[in-house]
């Protein structure tokens, strides 16, 4: 990995291919937790990695690289998202109360992210950076210019109506089974 990013510093074009090809599938998916369509979601990806070729000569190798580029592809997701889309987050005043856990086991990865891609804006942004990329609260406000109760009450929002689709989609898949 070290001789494409050696590559990449001195901008030779099969190794930013290289490079491209061997990261932009699992990137592609990140963009696509942030931004539902898949053209705008196309058009985070070839931004992200512009600013990635762009700044290559300034990763340190403290991480991997990989962590570094879905670094920079999350916050252009994110600005994308604050140029193009008005993003709806609630301030609450109480935190909502965790509801039981459920088994999600039986979905598929495309199902959940389907049903986490259904979540208003601000609930699937908030979930994606906590429980998907690992930020914290503190971390999340900044990002979105937002407090941190705001991030919590958010990720809890966005949980429960994780709950209640997947229940719904359950009973659904029973009622189905009962009538078959």
């Amino acid at each position: 990995m070290d001789h494409l990013v050696t590559g990449c510093i001195k901008q030779n074009r099969k190794a930013q291919h290289d490079l491209y090809e061997r990261f932009a599938p699992v990137m592609h998916t990140v963009c696509l937790r942030y931004v539902k369509d898949t053209a705008e979601a196309e058009d985070v990806l070839l931004k992200g990695f512009m600013k990635v070729f762009q700044n290559i000569k300034n990763f340190r190798k403290e991480g991997s690289i990989e962590g570094w580029i879905r670094r920079i592809i999350v916050n252009e997701a994110l600005m994308y998202i604050r140029r193009n889309k008005t993003m709806y987050l609630e301030v609450d005043i109480e935190e909502a109360n965790e509801a039981k856990s459920i088994r999600v086991d039986h979905l598929v990865e495309q199902d959940l992210m389907h049903l986490v891609q259904s979540l208003p804006l601000g609930y699937s942004t908030v979930f994606n950076l906590f429980v998907i990329e690992g930020y914290s609260h503190k971390e999340i406000a900044v990002m979105l210019n937002i407090n941190e109760g705001t991030s919590k009450s958010q990720l809890s929002r966005a949980k429960q109506l994780l709950r209640n689709l997947i229940l719904k989609q359950d009973q659904s898949i029973n009622d189905k089974n009962q009538i078959g």
